[in-house]
């Protein structure tokens, strides 16, 4: 079978990238995703490597690279629709004046392009809420079957997505909730992809304590649990942006800056142990740093939750806590007693290893996509 897997990028990743690469966006398509594959942000080619190593072939799309997406344009002659269009407004009721309006006619009209070339027999959109679903309903006699990934946030009421023939997701109430409006769901976890640690340098474990993790509003929670263990405890925080955050935090103190793709997985190489909160998304546990963190060998320290005794064996694989006090003391405990956080960070790494990885995941995937073609 061949794939087509969309996704989307942080516009703070995005600036990141093409910063620390100047010249990159005049260069040819195929370089400009390879530097972003080996970043190894997000899913870094993690699904599409494993189902080629399954037998098929599978190409990425990230909708909202800008520049790595019309360069693909340019490359194969297609010619896009102006980014601006002029619209007229009335000022203070009575003089009416002209601007500009930045419209993405592009992101469609590539995308469309690219379904069109690549003639996909399954596209895995990994950014459900991002992308029109009255486009894919248009794009559909093109491809056999569109999946949709979507985990936590919510989605919608008034986006019709019935245009799925089938949902996978890693958190149970989303499975339920696309079951509910009669679309097809069934539940896959997220992953680790083993080959980052040979991009990884050994050496020293030179960072006692981190917390790499963002901070939109729906991790209000995680910012009061952060605040609590930052007064605390001495923490290094990475994260993408804390300027929304009061003068007087205490993250501001312990903030080392952001950490994104391989420098993420470094800083957790580094540290004796890491920390994991999942925000105001009770009560599954279900986001990606339990298993990067696991998987790179570090001991994990995360938010107890009511399903995660399913992935790790608790106490033996991964510490879990119930409120920020005990985490703190979990924290201080673990830093003093070395043998025993080697051992369960062993433990978690070998489990992660042996039943985690994106190559089980896609397995499992294949067995799905061919229960409904």
């Amino acid at each position: 079978m061949r794939f087509l897997i969309l996704d989307t990028d942080y516009p703070e990743f995005l600036n990141w990238l093409y910063t620390k690469h100047p010249g990159l966006e005049e260069k040819p398509y195929r370089e400009q995703i390879q530097v972003h594959l080996e970043s190894l942000f997000g899913h870094a080619g993690f699904y599409s490597n494993n189902l080629k190593k399954l037998g098929h072939e599978a190409y990425d799309i990230y909708l909202n690279n800008e520049p790595m997406q019309k360069a693909w344009a340019k490359e194969h002659g297609l010619k896009l629709r102006p980014d601006w269009r002029w619209q007229f407004r009335w000022r203070r009721g009575i003089v009416p004046w002209a601007s500009r309006a930045r419209e993405n006619h592009w992101l469609y009209d590539i995308l469309a392009a690219q379904i069109r070339y690549y003639k996909p027999d399954v596209v895995l959109n990994l950014a459900m809420n991002g992308l029109s679903s009255h486009f894919l309903q248009e794009m559909k006699r093109y491809f056999r079957l569109l999946i949709g990934q979507h985990a936590a946030t919510q989605l919608s009421d008034t986006e019709d997505w019935t245009v799925y023939d089938l949902v996978v997701s890693s958190f149970p109430p989303m499975v339920q909730w696309f079951r509910s409006r009669q679309i097809p769901a069934v539940m896959i976890r997220l992953g680790f992809e083993p080959h980052i640690l040979s991009y990884l340098m050994d050496g020293e474990r030179n960072i006692p304590a981190s917390f790499v993790g963002s901070f939109h509003p729906i991790h209000s929670t995680r910012i009061q649990w952060l605040e609590h263990i930052c007064s605390m405890s001495q923490v290094q925080v990475w994260s993408s942006d804390v300027s929304n955050l009061p003068a007087s935090s205490y993250i501001h103190r312990s903030y080392v800056g952001p950490a994104w793709g391989r420098e993420m997985y470094q800083v957790l190489r580094n540290s004796l142990l890491t920390l994991n909160h999942h925000g105001n998304i009770p009560p599954f546990a279900n986001n990606m740093r339990l298993f990067e963190a696991t998987g790179i060998g570090t001991l994990l320290i995360t938010d107890w939750k009511e399903n995660l005794h399913e992935m790790f064996e608790l106490g033996k694989e991964v510490i879990a806590y119930c409120s920020p006090e005990e985490c703190a003391e979990l924290i201080h405990y673990y830093l003093e007693h070395e043998d025993e956080r080697e051992e369960i960070a062993r433990a978690g790494q070998q489990r992660t290893l042996g039943e985690h990885t994106y190559y089980k995941r896609m397995h499992e995937l294949i067995d799905i996509v061919q229960k409904y073609q």
